[in-house]
Formats: structure tokens, sequence, C-alpha cells
């Protein structure tokens, strides 16, 4: 049982790690520009085909500065 909110934060944060290494996708983190994040996200589903691949964008925010966070998933090889 955790003692503290940290240390159930940690735990979650520790059990979600695990979970995102052994579920098979391979995942690249980019921060970039608006028009920078569209054209790696447009290079990388070019480069590695949803159909073939799973590719997605995982995950994206929008930073205080402007540029965009976003994550990039696919399979380690295609199906």
């Amino acid at each position: 049982m955790p003692k503290t909110p940290r240390d159930l934060a940690e735990g979650m944060a520790e059990r979600r790690q695990r979970r995102l290494r052994d579920d098979g996708f391979v995942r690249e983190t980019f921060t970039q520009t608006r028009e920078d994040a569209r054209k790696t996200a447009r290079a990388f589903l070019d480069r590695f085909p949803k159909q073939a691949y799973m590719s997605e964008v995982e995950r994206w925010r929008e930073m205080p500065d402007g540029a965009i966070e976003f994550t990039m998933r696919r399979l380690r090889t295609a199906d």
C-alpha cells in the first residue's frame, strides 16, 4: 500500500512504462514547431504506412511556447 501520493504516482508511472515497453510498439517523441511537426508526422506515416505498421500519432499536446510535442508509434516490423 502506498504511503504517500508520490508513492502512488511513482507506482502508477512504473506500471504504465512497463506496459508500454511490452506492447510491441516502437515510439518516437518529437517537439517541433507546428509546421515542422506536420512534416515530420507525414514523413513518418509515409515511411511506415498504417496498413503495414499500424502507425499513428499516439498523443500530442501544444506547449506554452506554441511548439507541438507528439509521440508517433509503429510496430517493429511490417505485418
